[in-house]
């Protein structure tokens, strides 16, 4: 068992990707890469490699469009349909983006995600843990606590029964999350581009009183407890 408060803060987790896989020269595909910062920063680090990046949200998409970077390409897709050939990438990135996958789209994603690894090929999944202080103002909006959980159950499935995966390891870690003030909050996370929360004065009101607490003269500071599995793509 983990305590919130007992794990280990991770700064980067570009840091801890880089521990765990090697990243000179690869072939990197990004799944669901939102504003693609980590992509961007891996590509700064590590240039002989190449990203590109999935996204459904077409508002995201456009900003990605918007800041061409080398070695980073951008497509409009989702994992459970990737518009690649077999054996195309060393590895596959999933951040906070497997829950996003529909339940009934789980099992497919997945098996889209070994049919475009090469053999040996890992598969990079970072959830956030349904757990800590800031989980308890989101849910309020944005209760989170099936779908990762049913993200988790299909990586435990694919596993035990496709033949395509073998676990490398896993790791838990802290990641820092502040905001300014309440409206940023409510702009980040209630109201982003890629979902549409069913909110109202009601339910604003009843995340301020829950989040208001949390606020000092600097803003508020939470840590978002995370989960990493990395999984690698058997055959020859």
């Amino acid at each position: 068992m983990y305590s919130v408060d007992q794990l280990p803060l991770q700064p980067d987790e570009l840091d801890l990707l880089n521990e765990l896989v090697p990243l000179s020269g690869q072939q990197v595909i990004e799944l669901g890469c939102g504003n693609a910062r980590l992509a961007r920063s891996l590509l700064q680090r590590f240039p002989a490699c190449h990203v590109t990046g999935l996204e459904v949200d077409a508002v995201q998409h456009a900003k990605n469009l918007a800041q061409p970077q080398a070695g980073l390409d951008f497509l409009s897709a989702g994992a459970q349909d990737i518009p690649f050939p077999a054996a195309s990438f060393d590895l596959a990135l999933m951040l906070k983006s497997l829950h996003h996958v529909p339940v009934s789209l789980l099992a497919q994603a997945l098996s889209e995600v070994a049919r475009v690894l090469k053999p040996g090929g890992y598969l990079y999944v970072s959830e956030p843990i349904y757990d800590g202080a800031l989980n308890e103002v989101v849910r309020l909006f944005n209760d989170e606590g099936v779908v990762r959980a049913a993200a988790q159950a299909a990586l435990d499935e694919a596993l035990a029964t496709t033949g395509q995966w073998e676990t490398v390891t896993e790791r838990r870690f802290a990641q820092a999350v502040s905001y300014r003030d309440f409206d940023e909050f409510e702009q980040r996370m209630m109201r982003p581009s890629f979902a549409q929360h069913d909110l109202n004065d009601a339910v604003v009101a009843l995340v301020r009183s829950a989040f208001e607490p949390h606020m000092n003269p600097a803003g508020a500071r939470f840590v978002r407890p995370m989960h990493v599995r990395l999984l690698r793509r058997t055959g020859n």
